[in-house]
């Protein structure tokens, strides 16, 4: 027996189920607005990327900018030296990281909870989203919020002298903590894989 069209289903469905089922459309503004803050994360990239490349030419403004939103006090803050170039590209590192976060709970989270996008056979489709649901989504997210952690608390360390041992001993211990939540939810995952 083969199985009815989609609009078949749909139809045969009550009012509540119909009401129920249609209400994950309301997450779509919160995708929306998700790109929306990939957005505003690609315009501060190229910002500053752009204050890096002013400042490798010289200019004392670049340079006063890149110092300023980087939180670096060295003993060298009126030229480009190696430390700020360094901060500086790995607070771009950490924009990108996040960047891909954002991809991931856009693409995976609508495709898993609002509706599928139907790209089988695309060039452009991601590997992962051929075999994503709640569980593997689950499982990249906090890999990615490790990596983020980790391009965060070694900027910290290059720049240590200006960040308290408090400050240092608790950005580390919260980078355990997403460590050992990672490893623990991998874990969770597998038992539950085992299980089915």
């Amino acid at each position: 027996m083969s199985k009815p069209p989609t609009d078949a289903v749909t139809q045969a469905m009550g009012p509540l189920p119909r009401l129920i089922f249609m209400s994950r459309w309301l997450q779509l503004p919160l995708y929306l607005g998700l790109i929306a803050a990939q957005g505003v994360y690609v315009w501060h990239f190229l910002l500053e990327l752009w204050h890096l490349i002013e400042a490798a030419f010289g200019s004392q403004t670049a340079i006063a900018a890149l110092v300023k939103s980087i939180g670096y006090t060295g003993p060298d803050t009126v030229i480009l030296n190696e430390t700020i170039i360094m901060l500086v590209v790995l607070a771009l590192i950490d924009v990108v990281m996040i960047s891909n976060l954002l991809i991931m709970v856009i693409v995976g989270g609508y495709e898993t909870f609002v509706s599928r996008m139907n790209l089988e056979g695309h060039p452009d489709q991601p590997e992962w989203l051929s075999h994503v649901n709640a569980s593997v989504l689950k499982v990249k997210l906090a890999t990615a919020i490790i990596g983020i952690s980790s391009i965060h608390l070694l900027k910290t360390f290059i720049n240590a002298a200006n960040y308290s041992d408090k400050v240092l001993i608790a950005q580390t211990v919260i980078h355990i903590t997403f460590l050992l939540s990672a490893m623990a939810i991998a874990y969770t995952d597998k038992l539950m894989t085992q299980e089915h």
